[in-house]
């Protein structure tokens, strides 16, 4: 008899313990001393069962679920963690609401992580509220920045471009005439700004502060000071464009009188010597005729400077006259004179010469006799190495072994 009391508590224990559909027990069919405990296992199935919905509500994360009775004490550490939850949802809540001074001390070393973790949102926090500051300075001093740099450029004559990075179109220009804050970017296709330059401007993409030269095909040269800045929140490009044309022009005029002779407009010795070394360093081959005008002398001191300085500009034009617009002619000192032939024209310049000193001679109507002496040198590369001063040396002997021979003969040649 008691063998079958407990064969059936055992199963029914078994099913309380292991079965997720608990199979009920009939107390009646227990004998008598055994149904107190039959009565007392009910008991315990009763409260594992509502131990095991309210553990799965908490796991869920449904704090709100129905609290156990007092009397199941299986339920005592649950009710302990669902209190911690709740006390520990609430403190999560006042920390997002920015009160960092929540403290966990109760969940071991989940406490530990909990208040590391608020320690470093302040400090997170207070890390941006500094970026914040810094950036909305920032922005505050670029905001200023564009406003001074637009007053200034509407009272400047120079032309100011603002061209957007990404888009290359230009969102700014103090010459339009939406030239404020409300920029129109379809401003006239006619507007001369769209000419000077545009498309050359804004394929620039420089790091730093550049200032460049630009000729335009009509001739004109700009100067173009580029920079990146930043325009109205966006990255750009802002560059300020002067017309240089007539800067560029006097440079020009006033190099070419650095180059030339005020006496005679012909080349000066400084371009002469500049010219020559750019031959001897490209080892080029020339032939270089080196003159003198003769008697200069003589017609200062009995005539007069005046009639000296005609003197040699009548010859610089004879010379001229005979020799072609791109052979060089230089006057290298007070009566010298040397003519730059490119190539190996040595025959052809001796023969230039002598018509030209013939007709020099023949046509003039002073009352003393113009003639000039010359020697003529070839530069090529049997006479590689030679330095200038050494190939003036050599022309000039030549001249004066014509200028003794022209005396010996009376100046009849």
């Amino acid at each position: 008899m008691s063998d079958r009391n407990c064969e059936l508590l055992f199963e029914y224990l078994k099913s309380i313990l292991f079965d997720s559909a608990i199979e009920e027990l009939d107390v009646e069919k227990l004998d008598e001393p055994y149904q107190k405990l039959g009565r007392g296992m009910q008991f315990l199935q009763h409260a594992v069962e509502e131990m095991l919905s309210y553990s799965a509500e908490i796991s869920k994360g449904n704090l709100s679920v129905e609290i156990p009775l007092r009397d199941n004490f299986l339920c005592v550490n649950l009710k302990n963690i669902h209190a911690d939850l709740n006390h520990l949802t609430w403190q999560a809540k006042q920390v997002a609401s920015g009160d960092y001074s929540q403290q966990v001390s109760y969940l071991g070393e989940f406490s530990e992580a909990f208040n590391r973790m608020t320690v470093q949102l302040k400090e997170r926090e207070e890390r941006l509220r500094q970026e914040a500051i810094r950036l909305r300075k920032r922005a505050d001093s670029i905001e200023a920045y564009n406003k001074l740099l637009m007053k200034v450029a509407r009272e400047r004559k120079e032309r100011v471009f603002v061209v957007d990075a990404d888009t290359r179109n230009v969102v700014y220009c103090n010459k339009s005439k939406c030239a404020g804050e409300l920029f129109n970017s379809a401003f006239c296709e006619n507007c001369e700004t769209k000419r000077l330059g545009k498309e050359e401007i804004l394929k620039w993409e420089g790091r730093v502060q550049e200032v460049w030269e630009l000729r335009e095909k009509s001739g004109k040269y700009l100067r173009i000071n580029s920079y990146p800045a930043e325009w109205q929140g966006r990255n750009a490009y802002v560059h300020v464009v002067t017309d240089i044309t007539r800067e560029k022009q006097e440079e020009e005029l006033l190099s070419n009188k650095m180059y030339f002779d005020p006496g005679t407009s012909v080349r000066n010795r400084l371009f002469f010597e500049e010219y020559m070394e750019r031959i001897l360093a490209e080892k080029k081959t020339a032939t270089l005729c080196y003159m003198d005008v003769d008697d200069l002398k003589y017609v200062n001191d009995h005539y007069g400077h005046l009639e000296g300085d005609n003197y040699l500009k009548e010859f610089a034009e004879m010379i001229k006259k005979h020799f072609r617009q791109n052979d060089v002619i230089a006057r290298i000192g007070g009566d010298e004179f040397c003519l730059i032939l490119m190539g190996s024209l040595k025959e052809l310049a001796l023969k230039k010469l002598r018509i030209a000193r013939a007709e020099f001679r023949k046509e003039h109507t002073r009352e003393y006799p113009r003639s000039f002496s010359y020697g003529v040198y070839e530069i090529n590369d049997e006479t590689g190495g030679m330095t200038l001063e050494e190939i003036i040396r050599e022309a000039d002997s030549r001249m004066y072994q014509y200028k003794r021979k022209y005396k010996k003969r009376g100046r009849k040649t």
